[in-house]
């Protein structure tokens, strides 16, 4: 039997798409290979396109042979597709494998703000003496932040603490003894709890002064405090935090919710530093709570941490802590 010319075309269309399929090296040369060679408009479409010529004897043969040629094409296809998929996946790992044996990217590390550090240094402290830190918000109503603090309306003990007073009648906490209140309202005595936060003020600004400045205050209420042990509290604090070098002095003082009250003071760069006050808790406060007067007493403390900070670094002026400038910074 006679070979037609078709046949010859299919066998060379063969083996030229097996040659080519077998050098190619990416899927997407892959893939134009095949619409190239067995596409709606490829080669073996234009071929099969005269098989109308053909006698009907010839016709059965050539179409079987067009069979075996898309059959072979497609299969070396196939392979190659997944060669290439397999060389691309093992591509991809090795790109992507971790070197442990490298050494690490070095980056600079952050440094501890001067304010952080000194609250948890104080946190340390006073957790190490059986304190619990306790926090509350910082937008708060009249009544935490001065009636149940033994401030009513009408008590010109307001004067000393000019307020940020809000729209909705609450205002800005203007120190932590808020957090007393309501950690009081929740819990029965024997109680002792440091609370550090951030309180506002309408304050002048100056070197020792901010309108906007962080405190921490403690409490401590159970049967039989006296003010020596609030004496005690104080001077064992001071003297971890600062050494035992640092003069220390009680001024008598006055606070609405203490009595009685007194004013701390460190000696620094030879001068009387106010630092903090104090004062045994005033029973109307611990009436305010439903705690009974006649069974417990109890102390309280509150400082600010920036004046901490100041001393401890010797730093001149508060508002260095704020302006973020690095070159103070960094030598923290």
């Amino acid at each position: 039997m006679t070979t037609s010319p078709i046949q010859t075309q299919l066998e060379t269309l063969q083996t030229e798409a097996i040659d080519a399929i077998a050098d190619s090296s990416s899927l997407d040369e892959l893939e134009q290979l095949r619409v190239k060679y067995l596409g709606k408009k490829g080669q073996l479409s234009q071929i099969l396109r005269g098989m109308g010529k053909l006698s009907p004897e010839e016709r059965p043969a050539v179409g079987n042979k067009a069979n075996v040629v898309k059959e072979a094409v497609q299969t070396n296809l196939d392979r190659q597709k997944d060669r290439l998929q397999q060389a691309a996946v093992a591509a991809k790992i090795a790109a992507e494998t971790l070197d442990v044996t490298m050494p690490g990217v070095s980056r600079p590390l952050g440094r501890v703000h001067p304010l952080n550090g000194t609250v948890d240094r104080v946190l340390d402290i006073f957790v190490g003496l059986g304190y619990t830190v306790a926090t509350g918000p910082q937008i708060e109503s009249d009544y935490y932040n001065f009636e149940a603090l033994n401030t009513p309306q009408d008590h010109p003990a307001r004067d000393m603490q000019d307020t940020f007073y809000l729209p909705d009648g609450n205002l800005l906490r203007t120190h932590t003894s808020s957090v007393q209140i309501r950690y009081m309202e929740n819990n029965e005595p024997p109680i002792r709890i440091i609370a550090p936060g951030r309180v506002y003020r309408r304050d002048t600004v100056d070197a020792t002064h901010s309108a906007v400045f962080h405190q921490v205050e403690l409490l401590a209420v159970d049967k039989g405090l006296k003010f020596t042990d609030l004496k005690g509290t104080i001077k064992e604090f001071l003297q971890r935090m600062f050494g035992s070098e640092l003069p220390v002095q009680f001024r008598a003082s006055y606070f609405p919710f203490t009595e009685p009250s007194a004013e701390v003071d460190v000696q620094w760069k030879g001068k009387w530093l106010e630092v903090m006050g104090c004062g045994m808790v005033d029973p109307n406060v611990l009436k305010a709570v439903g705690y009974d007067p006649e069974v417990y007493t109890g102390f309280a403390a509150g400082f600010g941490v920036e004046r901490f900070a100041m001393v401890l670094h010797q730093i001149d002026d508060i508002r260095r802590l704020y302006n973020s400038d690095l070159r103070f910074l960094r030598q923290f």
